[in-house]
């Protein structure tokens, strides 16, 4: 009876953790991003496939910035860059950010351990849709850091990611 019970734990706590021993889980929703490259975790061959769902269960992140794509200030919520990386056991010095219209940029990946970058799948509280830059769209810490409120790091705030390289 104990083994029992202590299997239907274990049971309980794998699918409660978008990460088991074996490796990342599956998505159940849409798949919003994708990374590839050099990393150790993965979930789909040699991809790590996120749904929304699995990015909301990574620890979450707010910044409240001015950008020049709104006319005030907004609050971006969503997973640290540095943090999806460090689950998938990245290993590089690039990220080649992709959007649904295959505009890439090349982020250098000490910029998510420099700075707070998020990978936003929410403003002011509402799930991102594609209209509105999403499903995910990366934000760097604008006004608490003015030293990146300048066309460099505007131009690494992709909007409409579907997928990371790294590289």
């Amino acid at each position: 009876m104990k083994t029992l019970r202590l299997l239907i734990a274990i049971l309980g706590l794998s699918l409660c953790f978008p990460v088991i021993a074996s490796g990342l889980r599956a998505p159940h929703g849409p798949v919003v991003l994708t990374v590839t490259g050099n990393i150790s975790q993965t979930n789909d061959h040699d991809e790590a496939a996120f749904d929304l769902e699995m990015l909301d269960q990574l620890p979450q992140h707010s910044i409240t910035t001015t950008t020049p794509w709104f006319d005030d200030s907004r609050t971006f919520t969503g997973p640290l860059v540095r943090d999806v990386l460090e689950l998938l056991g990245a290993k590089g010095t690039n990220a080649k950010a992709v959007a649904l219209n295959d505009y890439h940029i090349d982020i250098p990946a000490e910029d998510f351990q420099e700075y707070d970058v998020v990978l936003a799948t929410r403003i002011d509280g509402e799930i991102l849709t594609i209209r509105d830059k999403g499903p995910i769209f990366i934000i760097y810490p604008f006004d608490q850091i003015p030293e990146t409120r300048n066309e460099v790091f505007f131009q690494r705030c992709i909007w409409q990611l579907v997928q990371v390289i790294v590289e």
